[in-house]
């Protein structure tokens, strides 16, 4: 690939200093929980707690800095929506204007904040890339300074100030495990981290629904994958950064993917254990450590960014309803009672005893095979025991009802078939 150009140090002291006033140094939490996954100790780098809650706005504050007076015009950037937010930012605290191109399906909680930051919000473009072109073409047209999200010296000299702040808050350190998107957060936090400390381990975790990095890092080149929907929307780059490739080359020990469903899992035991909100693409470092694909042979600590918090309540809801089921604390039942009057209320009563909530019934009288005078039921609960999946078929068989959790759904069916038989 070549000797790529890197920050050097004056570039990222520059960015530092360009931060000083509008870019909160972050904190380091806990979570026991990622510790005892590991056995050892882990900090969690909270980004998720910057200023427009992400890494980026380090970036794009060092950028403008660069930029100086090439930046009166205005800036201009497609984003799915971080470096939106962290651009609008930026711009409002130079007194510029800022225009942001956004993919139509970018999170509404990051289209209205980059509005309320003051920027001019287009959401022509049907996907990221789509979004950066038409940024580019304004650019062009008006004469703006277009501000790449990842692809740029100063955009990397900017997030590179993550890895000075961990080396100066952890004497330990062992590794640090980055969220991968477009390579700008792992190639200045690598550029920072390695200059200083080579032993440490950076390790780069991308969302296996989007995951570049790996094929272009085998072929040498930069390899456009096939993305498809994640949780992970912040760092779904389909192909590597021109400049960034060979820097997350240099700089990573190694680069790992995590299922979405694992990122889910990371986000939830965050909210849970550490109480603190991260977005998809900010879990997915932790992800990686508890699914145990970060190899740290030397002693000492290992930093996980959180990248991230900016996530649509919608989604973290749907996040958080995904684990209540995945580890039994919300169960679907499903059965066959009598279709007449009192016969719910019976069944709602004995589920009452058991100890379980309930929170949605449903009739299902069509397209399955009932008697006449029958009817199916679909049944939510909630319970403070999974293990009550396993108790909670035979108390309602021994109250004369047939009904089974929805995961041995299809064996209840034939079993019911055989007894007719």
């Amino acid at each position: 690939m070549g000797a790529p150009s890197e920050p050097s140090p004056e570039r990222i002291a520059a960015a530092r200093a360009a931060g000083r006033d509008l870019v909160r140094p972050t904190p380091l939490l806990s979570a026991a929980t990622v510790d005892a996954a590991v056995g050892r100790r882990v900090v969690l780098k909270a980004e998720n707690l910057q200023r427009t809650g992400a890494f980026k706005l380090r970036g794009a504050v060092a950028k403008l800095a660069a930029l100086g007076e090439g930046a009166r015009r205005g800036v201009v950037a497609g984003s799915a929506g971080n470096h939106a937010l962290a651009l609008a930012c930026a711009a409002r605290a130079a007194g510029v204007h800022c225009d942001v191109f956004m993919p139509a399906d970018a999170p509404v909680s990051k289209v209205d904040a980059a509005r309320r930051y003051g920027a001019t919000v287009h959401l022509d473009a049907p996907t990221l890339g789509d979004a950066v072109e038409a940024a580019e073409a304004l650019a062009g047209s008006e004469g703006l300074a277009f501000v790449h999200p990842f692809d740029d010296l100063d955009v990397v000299a900017g997030q590179a100030t993550v890895g000075l702040e961990l080396l100066e808050a952890v004497d330990d350190l062992a590794a640090v495990v980055v969220p991968l998107g477009g390579g700008g957060l792992l190639a200045g936090i690598g550029a920072a981290v390695k200059r200083a400390r080579p032993e440490v381990r950076v390790v780069g975790v991308q969302a296996a629904a989007c995951a570049a990095f790996p094929e272009s890092l085998a072929a040498g080149r930069a390899v456009e994958c096939t993305a498809v929907p994640t949780i992970a929307d912040g760092i779904a780059v389909k192909r590597p950064g021109r400049l960034t490739l060979p820097l997350v080359e240099r700089f990573a020990d190694s680069v790992e993917v995590v299922t979405d469903d694992e990122i889910a899992e990371a986000m939830v035991l965050l909210l849970e254990e550490s109480k603190v909100v991260v977005e998809g693409a900010g879990a997915v470092a932790v992800a990686a450590v508890l699914a145990g694909r970060v190899a740290v042979a030397a002693p000492g600590t290992i930093a996980a960014v959180l990248s991230g918090g900016n996530v649509d309540a919608t989604v973290l809801a749907a996040v958080v309803r995904h684990h209540e089921t995945l580890v039994g604390r919300s169960l679907v039942l499903v059965g066959r009672m009598a279709d007449r009057p009192g016969e719910l209320a019976r069944l709602l009563t004995v589920l009452a005893q058991f100890g379980v909530n309930v929170v949605d019934v449903s009739h299902v009288r069509e397209g399955i095979d009932l008697g006449v005078r029958e009817t199916a039921v679909q049944i939510v609960v909630e319970t403070r025991d999974p293990a009550d999946a396993a108790r909670l078929d035979e108390w309602a068989r021994d109250h004369g009802f047939a009904i089974q959790v929805v995961d041995h759904a299809r064996a209840w069916r034939a079993d019911q078939r055989s007894e007719e038989a």
